[in-house]
């Protein structure tokens, strides 16, 4: 999978603390914290998709949660490459951060169902049909009564791939609903565009079938 943007000056945004996309993250950190406060003294798995530089992610783990084993997919060499430089630096052991297609389910061969599964940045970028066939497939990627984080921005905008009418995280909540998910929480600002939610898994985990294609991005 290739991307025409530059994602590296996509996440330049987050130098601004009162941008919508600073707000998103501590929104995700948040909903991360409150997941795993939940689950303190089980053991837990974490998988983050399209993972970035692990910002997402990495603080929280670092703030109280180092036992939480966790593997970051990203296919961009410069940011996964940050974020492990990140991991050595807050003292990770138990994360692995690896540099792949987190769209094709070969790359998460070896990586035990996540009980924490993180979708940010992810559905903005994938048609409408993709993101079914993300949904539907995360039963292969999941133990049961996992909790899926996710993000959606609530405007299609020029480059945007939804053909949803209205508010396109609305579109994500009915799919994961479709699939046997039950919501946990959903954060929708009133003066930002950006959208953060939590989906319980309450179906039967399913064997990964190698080959499968989960998504591509569109942009």
């Amino acid at each position: 999978m290739t991307s025409a943007t530059d994602w590296r000056a996509w996440h330049r945004g987050y130098a601004d603390p009162g941008s919508s996309l600073s707000r998103r993250l501590a929104a995700v950190r948040g909903e991360l914290t409150r997941v795993l406060a939940a689950r303190r003294g089980r053991p837990t798995r974490m998988v983050s998709i399209c993972a970035g530089d692990g910002r997402d992610t990495l603080p929280v783990l670092a703030d109280g949660y180092t036992d939480v084993g966790a593997v970051l997919i990203e296919l961009h060499q410069g940011l996964s490459d940050a974020a492990r430089s990140e991991v050595v630096r807050l003292g990770l052991p138990d994360v692995e951060v690896r540099t792949a297609d987190a769209g094709r389910l070969d790359s998460y061969a070896g990586v035990p169902p996540a009980d924490v599964f993180l979708a940010c940045g992810v559905f903005g970028n994938i048609t409408d049909e993709d993101l079914d066939a993300t949904v539907a497939a995360l039963p292969q990627l999941l133990a049961a009564e996992a909790t899926v984080l996710w993000t959606r921005g609530s405007r299609a905008g020029e480059h945007d791939p939804t053909r949803y009418a209205g508010d396109a995280a609305d579109l994500v909540r009915e799919v994961f609903a479709r699939h046997g998910f039950v919501e946990d929480a959903f954060i929708r600002p009133g003066d930002a565009p950006f959208r953060v939610g939590a989906h319980r898994f309450r179906g039967t985990p399913r064997r990964p079938q190698p080959g499968t294609v989960l998504f591509r991005f569109t942009r």
